[in-house]
């Protein structure tokens, strides 16, 4: 029987969407799995533990068309860090796009890396919109890819997929402008302050 370690690579890990895909993946898989954040402190603490896994998952989104440098200072470290037992990698990753595809670049990078290091890239999930999709109807939409999903990790059937909101991309627009607008508004922010390349006063 495997058994899976999920790694929270988000550089929000606490208060991210990438938990709450872990949580789902948690209540669909039918093995044991353990659930981590990835810290700037911690990565020795887990690189420790990967030999007791058959797998792991990586979950975390998309940032600047890669992957975040939480993932990425991990993967450095696992690099010094040669594994005996070498579990299989999958990946749940998400981004604010509309286009699951988005995400190809940085599925680009895991499998490099796992080549390069003596890894098996297993399945993969492509999530578009996700940084919305869990506060809409469409929510069933991931928790049925992410279902697939789990079951292909267990039973060791690795694939690819994908899932997004379906929308056309012009409602996408109207609808996230419309929430980036708002959330600005809440926050003491204008539209047209939001649009500027300045950061700071």
């Amino acid at each position: 029987m495997g058994k899976v370690m999920i790694l929270n690579a988000s550089p929000r890990a606490v208060k991210s969407n990438s938990k709450c895909y872990a949580q789902i993946f948690s209540k669909y898989c039918k093995i044991d799995a353990e659930y981590f954040n990835v810290s700037k402190t911690n990565h020795n603490e887990l690189c420790e533990k990967i030999e007791q896994f058959s797998d792991i998952l990586f979950v975390f989104p998309l940032y600047a068309d890669s992957i975040p440098v939480t993932l990425l200072n991990f993967l450095k470290t696992l690099e010094t860090k040669p594994q005996t037992k070498k579990p299989v990698i999958s990946v749940i990753i998400n981004c604010g796009f509309i286009e699951p595809q988005q995400n190809d670049i940085a599925i680009k990078i895991i499998s490099i890396f796992c080549k390069q290091n003596g890894y098996t890239l297993g399945s993969v999930l492509k999530i578009g919109s996700g940084e919305a999709i869990l506060q809409t109807p469409f929510k069933f939409l991931v928790e049925l890819k992410i279902k697939k999903f789990s079951s292909s990790i267990v039973k060791r059937k690795y694939r690819v997929f994908q899932t997004t909101m379906p929308l056309s991309k012009k409602m996408f627009i109207k609808a996230s402008t419309k929430y980036w607008t708002d959330y600005g508004k809440r926050n003491g922010v204008t539209k047209e302050q939001m649009m500027t390349m300045e950061i700071e006063d």
